[in-house]
């Protein structure tokens, strides 16, 4: 596998993103992640998506460390700060998920807190079902977790065909579209940062190819294996979809009326928000996370 490592230099001065670096080892590739707040303190695992990464939790880190709460957000194999496999053969579903259970297990995370959003919802579910007894706790923005049996909406479908037709993908003009707030030219920038150039994006490239959307998909039996726990978990699991984004719109129905701890719960649809809600709306999704933590 032939794998690049983005230059440090493009990280240095992106706007509102002081946080000191670090690094582990899986499968022989190097992940970064974030980890803020007090070691001893039990995790918020933020899980980042299509083609984003920690940069795109920058707002939140220091509401949720300020609560007394252990902040860990990687970034994804093939973005941000980690490892960039270079052929996008390299990416599977199962692969991203087996390097995000080498972060839980080398960092033996318990009691953690996730927040999903975006393929970072698509791994952490698979996470949750294959390692229940590591979570306390779940909150989903703008998610889901596909089979293949049911199909798409037109809305993904139409973004999966797009992202296979980009000529000269940038992830900053990507995030900047999801997003109801204006994004400064320095930020949009900061989501550039990863990928020097078309070499370094094989894994944004890939990713929306890998979202199963049809029952024989090489993915659909875990994801079903993972539903079997879902449909189980009795834990408190929360909805926090924004009111703008055509993508993902109803999927919050779906995770409340299947998985037995989202009863009762107070799910919440973040108003003024688009897809990339942790944009638009940070510190609400922060004091919503600290909010469900405290009970």
């Amino acid at each position: 596998m032939e794998v690049l490592r983005t230059p440090d230099e493009r990280f240095v001065n992106l706007p509102d993103y002081p946080f000191e670096p670090h690094y582990l080892e899986v499968d022989g590739l190097r992940v970064h992640y974030v980890d803020e707040g007090p070691r001893e303190a039990a995790p918020v695992l933020l899980l980042h998506g299509e083609p984003s990464w920690s940069y795109l939790y920058r707002g939140m880190f220091p509401l949720l460390s300020a609560a007394g709460h252990r902040v860990i957000a990687p970034d994804l194999v093939g973005f941000g700060r980690s490892d960039k496999p270079t052929q996008r053969e390299d990416y599977t579903y199962k692969r991203h998920v087996d390097w995000m259970h080498g972060v839980l297990n080398a960092l033996d995370l318990r009691q953690v807190t996730l927040f999903c959003q975006d393929w970072g919802g698509l791994i952490g579910l698979r996470l949750v079902g294959e390692q229940p007894e590591r979570f306390a706790r779940v909150i989903a923005a703008n998610t889901f977790l596909p089979t293949g049996d049911q199909p798409p909406s037109e809305a993904f479908l139409h973004w999966q065909r797009m992202s296979q037709t980009f000529q000269g993908f940038q992830a900053g003009r990507v995030v900047k579209g999801g997003c109801v707030t204006p994004l400064a030219p320095e930020e949009v920038a900061a989501y550039d940062a990863p990928f020097p150039d078309e070499i370094y994006m094989a894994g944004a490239l890939q990713f929306p190819l890998l979202v199963p959307t049809k029952p024989d998909d090489p993915a659909t039996e875990a994801n079903r294996a993972a539903w079997e726990v879902l449909r189980r978990w009795e834990k408190p699991f929360l909805t926090a979809f924004s009111d703008s984004d055509p993508i993902t719109r109803g999927g919050d129905a779906v995770l409340q009326a299947l998985i037995p701890g989202a009863k009762g719960q107070p799910h919440t649809i973040i108003a003024n928000a688009g897809h990339f809600l942790q944009e638009d709306k940070g510190p609400d999704l922060a004091r919503i996370i600290n909010e469900f933590i405290a009970g």
